[in-house]
């Protein structure tokens, strides 16, 4: 539940017994199916949140309503959901945390956004915004349990006019992560939740006003599903530095200070004690810092307080970088005594055991071993080393040269390449700097049912060495077969984890020809195959197009329209008109409604006055017959405007009708407990017929045929709104276009109002290869002619997958996944236009382009079902 269910009305909701009754049943069937899923049950579901961000209301509500989230919780216990119940506070307020009284959850969590939601300069990080606090903050407010990050900041919204996701992930980048993160590592934290790892796509009418048809958000991983972005790989080895650190999980964090452990004030500790193993996370002590630091680390280990590095030279910090040093490390049955390079991951395997290790581009970096006095070099040159105190020192400098050395005669260290600092990254034409440990992955082999790889402790587990994404591994008798996918040609290595005499190595169920070198690893070269990929040139497709607002015509016939004759509302808003001409009212509740008004003129009306609402980013035509009388274009923040409109002379007697067309962006969204704003209606708010009553005209209204008994249970009941052309279905593939004029939507049209287009192309791209796919507008605004006012809408195959505003933005290209796009066969392409201005708007450009073209192993995709035109009973 997103927001808070007692902002569903002002008072104790959950006391109406209507609303419980609805809500119960809401519970009883999706708590059923979380239950299946839990951890008891071999699944992956360990934790359950039972509400979001109840943190703040106001003063004239009971809060924190302990009644009402008891009852929310019991529901989910009857439906069966027995894991622990964690809360998630919008900000570490201790609401409801455990102990706390009735309602209290099992763990305590809370949110963190510490860079916000603007983009729009993305190179910027604020003084005072990195958090400091959160440690002791925990231990006042849930000491008892797992100190939790339930969401914390992995990208931003942009809203419609917005700065892009481009700058966003800019903003939120791997040195974000490096920083952030770690900082948040400092405290503590060992339930950690990123908002958001995959954003996705507001198909339909998904999304709410504050965003657009993008919700790529800036994650790791793209809207178009790729993995290219750097903070994918960051975040990457992170995760796999945690997951094989069971010391961190028990270590105390301490409080962070400037030059404790360090040789110089410019740069932050903390030490996270352990019972053994500590750890040290550093950073500038003014975080936002661009300068490259250098120092020594003086630090406790077992053998005695050491300075690192031993061996000579510095430790280096670049800007806004972060770095995590460990003593006392065990590594299996090997003690690491101290490290100050990063650790990606180790792993035990039956012949030996696996430790890799990462630095930045030319640092100097530092450990040591207990219990070793000698080594062997299987790789590289450049290797530092002295025996002292019954431990071996090994030192180096961070260079494009990979190193392997062999401590004993079964601990492998390797000692990754050059890792470019962030103000040194050399972009490759694709925009992804390929740097060494990106290149490395952990793949779990498959384990017993019923735990899966959900709940195994310890998994079987392969390294390998490899390109652009490993998904899965196997082992078939002593043949190994691991699925991934390829943006280039490139060498694999299987460093541990292949089967005892192995015979065969397998990628995407090619046997690849291997050997062996002599320190075991298995080496096999992977062929990226590029495939001859040809797609559509949109304009040169035969188009057909059809008028998509034949309301403002003299001959429409509008007595099958719902009439706008509710004299009352639920809504807190109340009314302002004779009859309510709110769209929910009449069940109305997604997409663009329309409003048609008749009166009989007297000969003196000479102005008409209109409030319209429909959220931020919004647009509204009013016509008079069919004379435009004004449209409100948009402006991405305005989520209602009054228009005043000049009225053409009417004479005594004539009947007329005023149309207005009005977009809904969405309802908005609810974070306060006591407020109404998801409740603000979509819809005429007021008006004035100068001259005469409000009275005097009797309205319509419309919006998606059926409205909430929506027609197309396939797509679901937000896919399609109010245009006629979605009313009769003909955005469904296979329309009756046959006797429609044809005519291309980069001609447009030369007066207000919408037009609908539709075409069909073929798609015959090559098996095996994921490639995504994006319609792509060329805005047509330019310094001539000014902002050209137009809307469109585009429909795939029936689904709805892109608003484009030309006069607001910032989106263009409106990515569809293969499942939606018939990657092998015909597609029904089609497109409305809706021009604001008098003089007509058309579409400079749309063409559909490929973002990146990868081999893959992840298989075939199925089509979503695309159930096509069949001409729509009592369609009006």
């Amino acid at each position: 539940m997103d927001e808070p269910l007692m902002a569903l009305a002002s008072g104790p909701v959950y006391q109406c017994r209507g609303f419980r009754r609805r809500i119960s049943s809401y519970v009883e069937k999706i708590g059923a199916i979380f239950a299946k899923a839990q951890i008891t049950n071999g699944g992956p579901i360990i934790l359950f949140q039972p509400e979001n961000e109840y943190s703040q209301a106001t003063t004239d509500v009971t809060f924190p309503d302990r009644t009402y989230f008891e009852t929310v919780e019991n529901q989910y216990r009857m439906a069966g959901i027995v894991v622990p119940f964690i809360s998630n506070d919008a900000s570490p307020l201790g609401y409801l945390a455990p102990g706390t009284g009735n309602g209290s959850v099992d763990i305590y969590g809370h949110d963190a956004y510490p860079l916000g939601f603007n983009c729009a300069n993305p190179y910027t990080w604020p003084d005072g915004a990195l958090p400091t606090t959160f440690h002791k903050l925990h231990l006042r407010q849930s000491p008892s349990t797992p100190y939790s990050l339930v969401e914390f900041q992995g990208g931003s919204f942009d809203p419609w006019g917005g700065s892009s996701f481009a700058k966003c992930t800019t903003l939120l980048n791997e040195q974000f992560e490096r920083v952030f993160y770690k900082n948040d590592y400092s405290f503590g934290v060992t339930i950690f939740n990123i908002y958001m790892t995959y954003g996705g796509t507001n198909w339909g009418n998904l999304g709410h006003p504050g965003g657009y048809t993008s919700y790529d958000y800036g994650a790791v991983i793209a809207e178009d599903r790729t993995v290219s972005r750097e903070k994918y790989s960051e975040a990457k080895l992170q995760a796999n530095f945690l997951r094989v650190s069971p010391a961190y999980l028990t270590a105390t964090p301490g409080n962070v200070s400037n030059g404790k452990f360090v040789s110089t004030t410019e740069i932050a500790t903390t030490q996270l004690r352990g019972n053994e193993t500590n750890f040290y996370v550093v950073r500038h002590a003014a975080y936002n810092s661009l300068n490259t630091t250098t120092y020594t680390l003086s630090v406790p280990t077992s053998a005695g307080n050491v300075t690192i590095p031993q061996l000579g030279s510095v430790l280096t910090l670049n800007g806004r970088d972060s770095k995590i040093h460990v003593t006392d490390y065990n590594i299996g049955a090997f003690s690491l005594l101290y490290c100050s390079a990063e650790i990606f991951t180790w792993k035990q395997f039956y012949d030996k055991t696996v430790l890799i290790l990462y630095g930045g581009a030319n640092e100097n970096h530092e450990f040591a071993f207990s219990g070793h006095e000698n080594f062997t070099v299987l790789e590289g040159t450049g290797v530092r080393s002295r025996v002292q105190h019954d431990a071996i020192i090994i030192n180096w400098t961070v260079d494009e040269a990979r190193r392997v050395i062999r401590l004993g005669s079964n601990l492998d260290v390797y000692l990754l390449g050059k890792l470019a600092s962030a103000c040194e990254i050399d972009l490759t034409d694709d925009g992804i700097d390929r740097r060494e440990c990106y290149n490395y992955w952990v793949l779990d082999l498959p384990a017993q049912s019923p735990h899966d790889n959900y709940t195994a402790s310890n998994p079987s587990s392969i390294i390998a060495r490899a390109g652009y994404l490993l998904r899965t591994v196997s082992i078939v008798g002593t043949s190994l077969s691991v699925s991934g996918d390829l943006n280039e040609t490139t060498v694999i290595e299987i460093i541990g984890g292949a089967p005892e005499n192995c015979s065969a190595l397998l990628f995407d169920g090619e046997e690849l020809a291997i050997s062996t070198n002599a320190y075991g690893v298995l080496t096999g070269k992977i062929v990226y195959n590029a495939p001859q990929v040809s797609l559509p040139d949109l304009t040169d497709l035969e188009w057909k197009q059809i008028d998509s607002l034949p309301e403002i015509g003299s001959e429409y016939d509008d007595s099958a329209w719902p009439d706008a004759d509710i004299k009352t509302t639920r809504n807190p808003r109340g009314l302002r008109t004779p009859t309510s001409l709110y769209g929910c009212d009449y069940g109305f509740n997604a997409g663009n409604l329309l409003f048609r008004g008749h009166f009989n003129a007297m000969g003196e009306e000479s102005e008409f006055h209109v409030r319209t609402q429909g959220g931020a980013g919004y647009g509204a035509s009013v016509f008079l017959d069919r004379a435009l009388l004004g449209s409100w274009a948009g402006d991405g923040t305005g989520f209602e405007y009054n228009q005043t409109l000049t009225l053409p002379a009417l004479r005594r007697g004539q009947p007329a009708v005023l149309t207005i067309l009005l977009d809904n962006m969405g309802l908005d969204e609810n974070g306060r407990v006591g407020t109404d704003q998801m409740k603000n209606p979509r819809g005429i708010l007021n008006y004035t017929l100068v001259g005469r009553e409000q009275s005097a005209i009797n309205w319509k209204v419309t919006g998606n045929l059926g409205g909430e008994d929506y027609r197309d249970r396939t797509r679901g009941p937000l896919n399609e709104g109010g245009l006629y052309a979605e009313r009769q279905g003909y955005h469904l593939p296979d329309p009756p276009s046959t006797n429609w004029k044809s005519a291309e939507p980069t001609k447009g049209i030369s007066t207000a109002g919408v037009t609908f287009y539709t075409t069909t192309f073929n798609l015959s791209l090559p098996s095996g290869y994921d490639i995504p796919l994006s319609f792509v507008f060329t805005n047509s605004s330019s310094n001539t002619t000014g902002v050209s006012n137009f809307r469109s809408q585009i429909y795939v195959n029936g689904y709805q997958f892109g608003k484009y505003v030309n006069n607001i933005g910032p989106q263009t290209a409106f990515p569809v996944p293969e499942g939606i796009l018939n990657y092998h066969g015909i597609n029904y392409l089609a497109l409305s236009l809706w021009a604001l201005d008098a003089k007509g708007a058309r579409i400079e450009n749309l063409q559909l382009a490929s973002t990146a073209v990868i081999q893959s192993g992840y298989g075939r995709i199925g089509l979503s079902p695309v159930p096509g035109y069949v001409k729509r009973v009592g369609a009006y």
